[in-house]
């Protein structure tokens, strides 16, 4: 089932929201609100989304028919309120923004302002409301995980908050069902990459938002996940801004006491997260085939199939996963420079009048995306390949590859056999010279599981650090008996040009 026009409309309303608070540089309040009043018959339900940030445009709006947002008579009925305003204004500003209207230029109509009687207004504020016909509790179930999705970027400076007023009777009540603040208790110098790591960690320890604190039948610790950080740029000019693509790689593993609802959600499916400019949205082709083409049997997996499921998520099956492993995913692709899609300045007083409520030579949104070129699939497949390489760096044995399982199978037999030749001999001083080599003390070369088992390890060591190593680096392979410790040439990857890799 496709999603609906209602709820494409509503995510993109929230996108520009957030852009809007992006650019003010402002600590700056996001809120959704949803009422269904009891005089409409058959009953509807009236969304409005509000935010503190920079100001509206009618250019963020004009642009809205031509993408994704189709009017249907089934889902709202094709009408946009809009009111701002700003600090020096006077007036609260309301217009009426049909989508029906074939004519462009009378699709807007002005409606009185409502004074402010001598208040000052500290912030610029705009709302955007509509109507849809839409089930209110299964609208509020998808824009709760919608929200609790936006939460996993901690913006900074952004704060945001869900309400569902409910209107049965004389009397009414709000209930507040989430507010999202931790991008701004988090220092504002904490770098974004740090952020969506720590907001999948969140996601995770609460299986996906599914429960409201974290879960401690199967998580005792945060240190229990396993975490894995890429960040990939395209190379800077003086015509083009820098493009960011990040990806966070959670691993966890949930242990077989766990109760059923927990085990149910670790299974051999990963849903990837993916985020454009700080909002939540379907991941584009181009990213989509870059996973598919990344090389997982070099990671020690095989995926089975990656599609879209009906609410638009991309998900990724794999074969040889252990049935109590869970891997998450989160990939966030975004300008460094300037945060909106595309700006478009107003310099005269022409444009100005068209603008709604916006300040002068204030930066105008539009939704238009950007559109996802060959560098942008690189980055994203760069920025996982990162991660995964800093998933088998930091944790000893995790993701090796299909190659170096197969060797690490024959590690046993060859210690075994390498303990034998030791042991069987009767040159002491040889025995001595071994025991030297593997670290033990002459006494211990007596023992035959203690040498084979200092053999094997030694072995294990040696493949797993061969593994870790990227396949462009052209080293000779470590001895076995000599210091583990090797200096690693930072080197750029010959398929991904132009782009640079970023140490975490």
């Amino acid at each position: 089932m496709a999603i609906s026009s209602a709820r494409k409309l509503c995510q993109n309303l929230i996108a520009l929201a957030i852009q809007r608070c992006r650019i003010s540089n402002n600590l700056c309040r996001l809120s959704i609100l949803l009422k269904s009043p009891p005089e409409f018959n058959p009953p509807l339900l009236r969304v409005s989304i509000s935010d503190t940030g920079a100001g509206s445009s009618l250019a963020e709006f004009k642009c809205m028919n031509c993408t994704s947002t189709q009017v249907s008579a089934e889902t709202w009925d094709g009408v946009l309120s809009i009111t701002t305003t700003s600090i020096c204004d006077n007036e609260i500003h309301h217009y009426s923004l049909s989508f029906k209207e074939t004519i462009a230029t009378r699709r807007l109509s002005r409606l009185p302002t409502t004074p402010k009687n001598g208040r000052k207004f500290r912030q610029v504020g705009s709302e955007v409301s509509f109507t849809t016909q839409e089930n209110i509790d299964d609208f509020v179930v998808w824009i709760t995980q919608l929200c609790q999705k936006i939460s996993i970027l901690k913006i900074p400076m952004v704060a945001i908050e869900l309400l569902v007023e409910q209107m049965n009777g004389p009397g009414s009540r709000c209930d507040h069902l989430l507010l999202a603040k931790d991008g701004i208790l988090l220092p504002l110098s904490m770098p974004s990459i740090e952020r969506l790591a720590s907001g999948l960690e969140d996601y995770v320890l609460k299986h996906g938002n599914a429960v409201d604190k974290e879960c401690q039948e199967c998580f005792s610790s945060r240190e229990q996940l396993k975490v894995g950080r890429g960040v990939a740029c395209s190379g800077q000019s003086v015509k083009t801004t820098v493009q960011m693509a990040e990806a966070v790689i959670v691993i966890t593993e949930v242990p077989e006491s766990s109760n059923f609802s927990c085990l149910r959600a670790c299974s051999k499916m990963t849903e990837v997260l993916y985020f454009q400019d700080f909002s939540p949205c379907s991941i584009p082709q181009l990213s989509l085939n870059a996973l598919a083409s990344i090389d997982w049997q070099s990671y020690g997996l095989t995926l089975i199939s990656n599609a879209e499921d009906e609410d638009g998520c991309t998900i990724l099956e794999w074969e040889n996963l252990s049935p109590f492993t869970c891997i998450h995913i989160v990939l966030h692709s975004y300008h460094k420079e300037y945060p909106p899609s595309i700006i478009m300045k107003t310099n005269n007083v022409q444009n100005n009048l068209r603008t709604i409520g916006i300040l002068k030579n204030q930066p105008v949104l539009t939704p238009q995306m950007h559109r996802r070129t060959q560098c942008d699939r690189n980055l994203v497949k760069k920025a996982v390949k990162i991660a995964l390489d800093d998933l088998k760096a930091k944790y000893t044995g995790l993701f090796l590859s299909s190659h170096a399982l197969k060797i690490r199978g024959y590690a046993p037999d060859l210690s075994r056999a390498i303990a034998g030749l030791i042991l069987s001999s009767n040159d002491k001083d040889f025995q001595g010279e071994c025991a030297s080599l593997l670290g033990l003390q002459p006494v211990d070369i007596n023992g035959e599981g203690i040498v084979d088992s200092c053999i094997k390890e030694k072995i294990i060591g040696v493949i797993e650090m061969n593994d870790i190593k990227p396949k462009y680096v052209k080293e000779y392979a470590p001895h076995l008996f000599e210091d583990n410790s090797i200096q690693k040439e930072e080197s750029q990857d010959a398929e991904d040009e132009g782009e640079d890799i970023l140490d975490l």
